[in-house]
């Protein structure tokens, strides 16, 4: 697929999720300072760019800052699968020092898909799962900030299974390079706790749903497609339905005749912001790459803004 076709189809997407009420459950316009937090798929970042792209392109505000810092290999519990090339971090520890720096109102939060280190399911490991998610739960709660939890997107063993990688539940181990074959009934699990806690968080949202029903009406005309060619990490095309899933969520849409010089802009302006302030929380997972010293990376990200404002601005008659 193209990047021009990706563009139409976030653009068409974006075009759907307009359709909406106009009855946010989860208002940005009630907070001015939001963090995205999660594994490889958040860092990845296209979905946020997204929504940010759709909130400006709808309401027309740039007294907001959205602020994606996603970290791949991340869980929230902290295990490893024993064949990792290093100990998967854990959001916890970082997660006090990114409330503490960045003093979010909202955090939107999505873990799960690590953290059951592609095994079969197991009841410690989900254990571990629903503790760690308490323990984020409690620190957002004790900042003050609002939080969304969001489910994790499903695994999709298609491609995989077609290259005869995944692993039978008999083997004695598994990776994130030889994933369990029904790794997905894993994370469904996990995504159903998760659509549970409403009552301890303020939002909840189910991503799992919406991209596997997407992928299954896809193969009815095409058996092969799949937008997770690694059956783990989505496209574009499964951003713009995360994406989309969310500003439903949120009530938020808006029709637009043209996205595209935005989007471009607000994905240049994430990706630097992301970099510095991974770098200003700090982390320890090895092999990402240094932010910019963070006064530097927020002057320039003053200067995409601008030109984003440019795009954006309503004509005056």
């Amino acid at each position: 697929m193209t990047r021009t076709h990706l563009f139409f189809v976030v653009s068409l997407l974006f075009l759907v999720s307009s359709q909406v009420g106009a009855d946010p459950k989860f208002p940005p316009a009630e907070a001015e300072r939001i963090l995205f937090l999660g594994d490889s798929i958040t860092y990845a970042g296209h979905y946020v760019a997204m929504i940010d792209t759709q909130l400006r392109l709808a309401e027309l505000r740039t007294d907001y800052e959205i602020l994606n810092i996603g970290l791949p290999s991340e869980t929230c519990t902290g295990l490893s699968e024993p064949d990792h090339p290093f100990p998967r971090p854990n959001v916890h520890e970082r997660l006090e020092r990114a409330l503490a720096k960045f003093k979010p109102d909202a955090v939107v939060a999505c873990y799960g898909m690590n953290d059951g280190i592609y095994y079969p399911f197991s009841e410690e490991r989900f254990a571990a799962y629903q503790q760690g998610i308490t323990r984020l739960i409690e620190k957002v709660k004790s900042s003050g900030a609002t939080l969304v939890l969001m489910t994790p997107p499903p695994f999709d063993p298609l491609p995989l299974r077609k290259r005869g990688k995944l692993q039978a539940a008999g083997s004695e181990q598994f990776a994130w390079f030889a994933i369990y074959e029904d790794y997905d009934d894993v994370i469904a699990r996990y995504a159903s706790w998760i659509m549970n806690q409403g009552a301890r968080v303020d939002h909840v949202i189910d991503l799992h749903s919406p991209v596997s029903r997407y992928t299954s009406e896809r193969r009815q005309t095409d058996p092969d497609f799949t937008m997770s060619p690694d059956g783990v990490h989505l496209n574009r095309e499964g951003h713009a339905i995360i994406a989309k899933t969310i500003l439903e969520a949120w009530g938020h849409g808006s029709q637009f005749a043209e996205s595209n010089s935005v989007l471009k802009l607000v994905e240049q302006r994430e990706v630097l912001l992301r970099d510095a302030w991974l770098s200003h929380v700090g982390h320890v997972r090895p092999g990402v790459k240094q932010g910019l010293p963070l006064k530097e990376a927020v002057a320039k990200a003053a200067e995409i803004q601008k030109q984003i404002e440019r795009h954006t601005r309503q004509p005056s008659f």
